[in-house]
């Protein structure tokens, strides 16, 4: 059975979802834009949003008990391919070199906040 996991460190869910489920040893996280949760503001700009977002994913990871180290599978929403590069750029400085997650990252029309350049969503391992 499904334990559902959140926590006050997230910015306020826009929906009726938890912040993460952990089945039996696996964390499913849902997926985070780059809406601060204190103020409740998007950033501007792909790198501004994709450090919120990586911080946003390792405050669900931790309420479950896991961590980014535990990560072994993302997927990235980006709401313009041309931001690829500079996602990247900030995306490699959370995880080590030698052991990235898989990926996948796809183009998408919309996100949900309406300022939201990237969404991602990960699986990890407690």
């Amino acid at each position: 059975m499904a334990k559902a996991v959140n926590s006050s460190n997230l910015p306020k869910r826009m929906g009726p979802y938890s912040a993460a489920c952990v089945v039996g040893n696996l964390v499913y996280t849902s997926g985070y834009t780059g809406r601060n949760p204190v103020t409740n503001i998007t950033p501007e700009g792909i790198e501004a949003q994709a450090h919120q977002v990586m911080a946003n994913l390792r405050s669900a990871l931790e309420a479950a008990g896991a961590s980014l180290k535990n990560v072994f599978k993302c997927t990235v929403y980006l709401k313009d391919m041309e931001d690829f590069a500079a996602f990247n750029k900030v995306y490699g400085e959370y995880f080590d070199e030698e052991s990235y997650p898989a990926r996948t990252c796809v183009q998408v029309s919309r996100l949900p906040s309406g300022s939201a350049l990237v969404e991602v969503e990960a699986i990890a391992e407690l």
